[in-house]
């Protein structure tokens, strides 16, 4: 389930997590990391987000989208 966009969360944010879509399976290893450094430097823009609980902060979860490989492109 996504979530939308929390402040008080990115501050704790220590982990970051990016699920592709077998859609993507052509995408190379470096194309993928660009993408996904891009994405995470606008958390806020991302179609699905979410934060998962970790015992010191949180990781943050984007789940890749068509629209988000639009954007960063």
């Amino acid at each position: 389930m996504a979530d939308q966009f929390d402040p008080y969360r990115e501050r704790l944010v220590i982990e970051t997590d990016t699920v592709w879509p077998s859609d993507y399976a052509d995408l190379s290893a470096d194309e993928k990391v660009a993408i996904a450094e891009r994405l995470h430097a606008q958390p806020a823009d991302a179609s699905n987000l979410e934060y998962v609980r970790l015992h010191t902060g949180f990781c943050r979860t984007i789940h890749v989208t068509p629209d988000d490989v639009a954007r960063v492109s």
